[in-house]
């Protein structure tokens, strides 16, 4: 396993990621980030200065809302009907990115998939997946579905009913707990075969129906680093495991990203 860092287009600065201890990561392109050829070259550029590798292009889409989980089932990934169209579309973009960049890997959240097959919903966000999957392919990429937002059993079955051999998972153990959706080292031993790379994040369980948990600095929250990194060893797991702080504060985030990236070497990571 290699320690990277989770980093957002417009917001953090390569060369700033490096001094925590840090020389890959999963890019963030979020909401009015620009996805053309010439911001292709850029990134190539910024890369190659600040020796810097991408392991995964993730998006976010506009119109995205965290603050609670109804607000999350209304506006996030690809099952509300008004934002299908442009959601794909930008996502098809983030693949052609990719490529440009050479990076195997895609991801994004789809939101909270239904547990019955025949709900419109699903079957529109598994051909949209499928679509995806189709370009994917033909860069030669995954495309990965971050975990939290479905129990561990119901995301498998999607898995098994979208039938794409490059379908697969980028998980992420702090999200299992801030949706209460499972305990994320079980969820991890059942996802497993089809884990493609990593979040290292931590949170408290939500408080109340409905709520979110409260996302905290790694090793501060509920999930088990510790064992988290002893069941990555044990699936044989060799891809990044790239921390990821999601808060306001870009100061405190970077020092407790750092913070992160020395619990992790501490753990044999």
């Amino acid at each position: 396993m290699e320690i990277g860092v989770m980093f957002w287009a417009g917001r953090d600065n390569l060369a700033e990621l490096r001094t925590l201890g840090v020389q890959t990561g999963q890019l963030g392109v979020g909401r009015d980030v620009a996805l053309s050829s010439q911001a292709a070259v850029e990134w190539r550029e910024a890369i190659a200065d600040a020796k810097f590798s991408i392991a995964t292009v993730v998006c976010a889409y506009n119109g995205e809302d965290y603050a609670d989980i109804p607000t999350v089932q209304r506006t996030v990934g690809f099952i509300p009907p008004a934002t299908r169209e442009e959601r794909e579309n930008r996502t098809l973009e983030a693949c052609d990115f990719a490529a440009a960049l050479g990076v195997k890997s895609i991801a994004c959240h789809i939101g909270f998939v239904p547990e019955d097959h025949s709900d419109p919903d699903y079957i529109a966000v598994r051909g949209m997946v499928r679509r995806i999957c189709d370009r994917a392919e033909e860069h030669g990429q995954t495309f990965a579905l971050e975990t939290g937002q479905e129990p561990a059993g119901t995301l498998l079955r999607f898995l098994d009913d979208a039938a794409c051999p490059n379908l697969k998972i980028n998980f992420d153990p702090a999200n299992m707990i801030l949706y209460g959706s499972g305990d994320p080292i079980e969820a991890f031993e059942k996802l497993a075969p089809h884990v493609v790379s990593v979040h290292a994040k931590d949170g408290d369980w939500p408080g109340q129906p409905g709520a979110l948990g409260k996302e905290r600095p790694l090793g501060q929250g509920a999930v088990g680093i510790p064992r988290f990194v002893e069941a990555l060893k044990k699936a044989g797991y060799q891809g990044s495991i790239n921390v990821e702080r999601e808060i306001e504060d870009q100061a405190q985030r970077l020092a407790d990203i750092g913070m992160a990236v020395r619990l992790l070497k501490s753990l044999g990571v």
